[in-house]
């Protein structure tokens, strides 16, 4: 059960980080922006524990607002939506986008919360020599028994020169293309509806099942 906790945590804990501008040119700029965040995230998170228990609006809004300088959480929810995103009024992928943070913040938010003593390390930064605007960041998530999960970081570089994180990948379970496939079967059982599936987006997330997709790839290792 405590691993299935920690797992539901990190799953949350992506989407977490604590970000701030970066204009990186190089590599290793580009992992050190990552792990300065990632750590500060982390400090975050033990200082507002507090608040989660006696405030959880107030750590939720906290937790929101240090995520806009590095998570693009627009463009995540875009792709999630996937070709259904066309069909949608602007303004319900305004709502999308805040029914995405909220969900995740609601599921794993408690897990969140209990899980101590871990430790993650940043690995290194790679970007695409294809595309100088696209970048992987690897890292590993260390648990107190020593129990490693690795992740990598989908970057991209947005027009301000800031680099945004865009999509992660745990254990090599693609978070958005999970959360695409859920959203494009949520589509197809609610005849197109769009705003069916925003307004029920919660349940969803309540029902999946990351954490074992995850927990599988782990122990092929």
């Amino acid at each position: 059960m405590a691993n299935l906790c920690f797992r539901s945590f990190f799953v949350f804990l992506l989407f977490s980080v604590l970000g701030a501008a970066a204009h990186a040119e190089t590599e290793e700029q580009l992992r050190i922006y990552v792990d300065d965040n990632t750590q500060r995230m982390v400090e975050q998170l033990n200082r507002e524990r507090g608040l989660f228990e006696t405030d959880p609006e107030a750590f939720y809004r906290s937790m929101d607002q240090s995520m806009e300088g590095f998570v693009d959480f627009r463009r995540f929810a875009a792709r999630v939506m996937g070709r259904y995103a066309r069909q949608a009024t602007p303004v319900q992928r305004d709502e999308f986008v805040t029914k995405l943070k909220r969900s995740l913040f609601e599921r794993y938010g408690d897990t969140l919360m209990d899980t101590r003593n871990f430790r993650i390390e940043v690995q290194d930064a790679k970007i695409n020599p294809r595309d100088e605007n696209r970048a992987a960041v690897d890292m590993q998530v260390i648990t107190e028994s020593g129990k490693r999960y690795q992740i990598t970081y989908s970057m991209y570089l947005a027009k301000s020169g800031q680099w945004m994180m865009e999509n992660v990948i745990v254990e090599g379970v693609n978070m958005g293309l999970s959360f695409r496939d859920w959203f494009s079967q949520e589509m197809e059982a609610n005849r197109d509806q769009v705003q069916m599936v925003i307004d029920g987006w919660s349940e969803v997330v309540d029902e999946m099942n990351l954490e074992q997709a995850i927990d599988g790839e782990a122990e092929k290792k």
